[in-house]
Formats: structure tokens, sequence, C-alpha cells
């Protein structure tokens, strides 16, 4: 299990707060580790983890994360109040800084299992699960969730939702300005077609000024996240940060605060220092760099040769090399095209 020994601290609570969204398939702990290298003080998600997968899987798969990740929050979906108190506990034993509830995601898998978006519909579920969950941690509960389900534009809706859980021991709410169309879009489409409301989100903030209220959806410029944080307290960036995640390296300076660094961050920097985290990977957990590498093939994004960087880590032929050495490779390749 991880200890918080060596962790890197909170950002002040008067900071905003500017985070990396969870994302399936894409926010594992390599990702994280990717993206403290560029942020010390953002706050990262898990992907969502489900409280079956907790309950009667492998926990140290799922739950098992590097200690520079900090602060890191676990995401459950889960609808059951005891199940969600257990995932919740094991959570905290396993040393993250928070733990979300998923009531965001559309996806009909998701919706199979009762969680996700679906339970905005059920907001006293959603308070039962948030209540069991604060009574065996002492670690803040969070929620994620959209400002309606389907067609429904009221507002009503999401500030009731709102106010229920809040009353359950929730003090965080993360909102995704969209609605979530449970039939008829895929998830894909549900970060696309329905409109941003962001007016609907400064509202929650308004009319429940003790709550911290976060806002997410379509921000990808530092010069929207300020002109957010005018209305919010906090920020959550999803596909912008994965795909340039070279915006990270500016996030400390321009939203927490902080000095330019004493050592100056560069592009090659965190590649050898990803390089460096390749090989004890491979050396500790047998895990091949294609993994780890994937999540930093945006790491030179927009510049003239990165499009030959990216060919040579992602050439599965070169999976049996060492990672070092791959690195020369898409180093050589990156100048000759530059």
């Amino acid at each position: 299990m991880q200890t918080r020994e060596n962790t890197v601290l909170k950002p002040h609570p008067e900071m905003p707060v500017i985070s990396v969204a969870p994302m399936m398939d894409w926010t594992d702990k390599h990702c994280r580790y990717f993206h403290r290298l560029l942020s010390r003080h953002a706050l990262l998600y898990t992907e969502m983890v489900t409280t079956g997968a907790l309950l009667h899987g492998d926990v140290p798969r799922h739950l098992r994360f590097n200690a520079e990740e900090h602060p890191v929050a676990l995401q459950l979906g889960g609808s059951e109040p005891a199940d969600l108190a257990r995932a919740a506990r094991l959570g905290e034993e396993w040393g993250y800084d928070e733990i979300n509830l998923n009531c965001g995601c559309p996806s009909e898998r998701v919706q199979r299992g009762a969680f996700g978006a679906c339970l905005m519909a059920e907001p006293q579920l959603v308070a039962d699960g948030v209540k069991a969950m604060c009574d065996v941690v002492s670690l803040p509960v969070t929620v994620k969730h959209r400002i309606g389900i389907d067609k429904g534009e009221s507002y009503d809706f999401v500030r009731d939702f709102v106010g229920t859980v809040s009353e359950a021991g929730c003090q965080t709410f993360i909102v995704h300005a969209r609605n979530a169309w449970l039939k008829g879009l895929s998830p894909k489409e549900n970060r696309e077609v329905p409109p941003l409301r962001y007016e609907m989100v400064h509202q929650l903030k308004h009319d429940f000024p003790q709550l911290s209220i976060m806002i997410n959806g379509g921000i990808n410029t530092a010069e929207q996240v300020h002109a957010q944080l005018e209305h919010v307290d906090g920020v959550m960036i999803g596909r912008e940060a994965y795909h340039n995640p070279w915006w990270l390296a500016s996030w400390d300076t321009d939203f927490f605060g902080d000095a330019a660094p004493a050592e100056a961050l560069s592009r090659e920097h965190i590649e050898a220092q990803m390089v460096d985290y390749m090989a004890r990977e491979s050396a500790l957990h047998g895990t091949p760099w294609s993994a780890i590498a994937r999540h930093m093939l945006g790491l030179r994004h927009g510049l003239a040769g990165s499009r030959r960087w990216r060919q040579v880590w992602s050439d599965h032929k070169l999976k049996t090399l060492p990672p070092h050495e791959v690195m020369a490779l898409a180093h050589a390749e990156f100048q000759a095209a530059s």
C-alpha cells in the first residue's frame, strides 16, 4: 500500500483547484506520473474504478500508484452505499487524497451497472452513498456530475441534486457543463453534442457559496481557465491536457503563483525522466515501455518533427529495445525532420 511520505503538498486552500479529469483508458498511473512531472500542484484523478472491481477483483492492480502522484484522487463508479463505503475505505488505506463519485458518465455500459450520469435521477441514492463514504473515511468525498440528463434544461434539476447531495456531506462538486444524453449518443458525442451551458455552473456557485464548485467541459486555454475562475473555485481539464500535455508545464506559474522552476523545464528533460521511469517499471513490474510511452505522445505537439518522433515511440517493432535506445532513435528522427 502507499504511504503519504514524500508527497506533493496540496495547494493552499485559497488557491484554485486545477485538475486533470478522470479519463477511461488514459489516466492510469503511468499517465499521472507523466503529468506530475509537468505540474506539481494539479490535482490528478484515476480512471473510474467500479466498486465491483475493488470488492471482487485485483485490488493492487486497480489501486497501486506512485508516491510521486500526490495529490491524487480515486474516482469510484457504483451506486450501492455499502459497496461505496467499502471501496472508499480501501482508497483511504491505499493513500489517496480524495474519493470522487462518478455521476457523469453517460455510456450505456455504465448505465447497465446503475451508476454514472443516470444516478442524477436518484439524488437521494447518491446522497446515501456519499454519507456512507463520509462515515468511514476522513478524506474529502466529492461528486462529478453533469448539469442534467437527456434534453431537460431545467436549472432546478441540477440545483436540487446538488442541494440534496451536499446535505449528506459532499462539499465539492465538479460539474461538466453539458447534459448527458442517456440514449442515442456515444460517449464521444456526449462530450460534443449537448451544448455547453457554463452559466448554470456559475449559478450553482451563486446559490451555494459555501460549497466548492469546479467546472469542466470545453476549456482548453489559459485565458478560458482564468475567465472561469472569476465565477467558480476550480477548473477541470480533460482531453486537452492529454493531447497537449506540455500545457501543464505552465500551470504552476499561471494558476498557482509559483515562480519559474529553478531547473529549466524542457521537453527533453521530461522525456528523459519518463525513460528512467520506464526502466524502473520494467524492472519492478515487467511493464513494457510501450504501455507508458503512449501517454507522452503529445509531448511535442505542434512542433516540426513531432510526427516522426511519435512514430518511433509508437513503433512496436522496437519494443524489444531498451527505452533509452528508443529515445535516441526518436531524437534522431526528430532532429532530421525539424
